[in-house]
């Protein structure tokens, strides 16, 4: 009887799954660049913390797609939190900016773009606040960025910034300024769709000269039969548009990244 008593106890305890015992915990987090007012949302699991026995836990900045920040990237710091990371979303837009369609969406990135000293100003406001972020160590950061974000990521690294690596999905791979990649001080993980059609293969070939040229450490991953926002479900399941999900890119990117900061961390 005692046999059969552990065995059901220990199958219980089995069928829980690590998540179950995560204590994750999230919160908005206002902030400002001049007159403007951001709004970024932090994550981190309250168990990891208290295990972690004082010591400050590795921290992970996400910058957002086209659309602003939305339920997507705040779902990737949760993640990311039960991952052991403590996780803060960067505001690019505005608190009270977010496009109400794809074709708005498309004027709000294209400012940034076009205007990349406020691109990495804005950027390096959401790092900071990730750095002084209760938990963190100040000495242990990542970003990581998707579509519009994956080129923030790239380019907050071009800042200068004190981060240890990034990594860019599916994002932009141009080369603007390509003395910058003299001032890059990260890694850099590239995960990219193989079948992507808004990213033109001259623009990947300077972003990789820039990167070479400077001596840089860093990978770029093709994913096959993979288009643009190939981790985002919202995206669709129709290649033919040039943006659509795909399973098996989202997982092995992730568990890249994964890799990645264990590397780095």
């Amino acid at each position: 009887m005692r046999a059969v008593l552990g065995l059901i106890a220990f199958t219980a305890l089995t069928a829980i799954t690590p998540s179950a015992f995560a204590e994750v915990k999230t919160e908005s987090v206002i902030y400002r660049d001049g007159d403007v007012v951001l709004e970024g949302y932090v994550a981190w699991d309250e168990a990891k913390i208290n295990a972690s026995q004082g010591k400050q836990l590795p921290g992970v900045l996400i910058v957002h797609q086209w659309l602003g920040l939305t339920d997507y990237e705040k779902s990737r710091a949760k993640q990311l939190a039960e991952l052991g990371y403590v996780a803060f979303a960067v505001d690019i837009y505005g608190k009270d900016s977010r496009p109400a369609n794809i074709q708005e969406a498309g004027k709000f990135a294209g400012k940034y773009k076009n205007d990349r000293a406020l691109y990495r100003q804005r950027l390096t406001l959401g790092l900071e606040q990730l750095r002084k972020t209760k938990g963190v160590a100040s000495n242990k950061l990542a970003a990581i960025g998707y579509c519009f974000g994956g080129t923030g990521v790239i380019e907050l690294a071009r800042t200068g910034a004190d981060v240890r690596g990034v990594v860019s999905f599916h994002g932009g791979l141009d080369s603007p300024t390509p003395d910058d990649g003299k001032k890059i001080r990260s890694k850099l993980l590239i995960c990219h769709g193989a079948d992507d059609p808004f990213v033109p293969v001259a623009e990947i070939d300077a972003m990789k000269k820039e990167f070479n040229d400077a001596k840089l450490d860093w990978q770029m991953i093709y994913y096959s039969n993979a288009v643009h926002s190939f981790t985002q479900k919202m995206a669709g399941d129709d290649n033919s548009r040039g943006a659509a999900y795909n399973e098996a890119a989202d997982k092995r990117s992730w568990n890249a990244m994964q890799a990645f900061f264990k590397e780095i961390f």
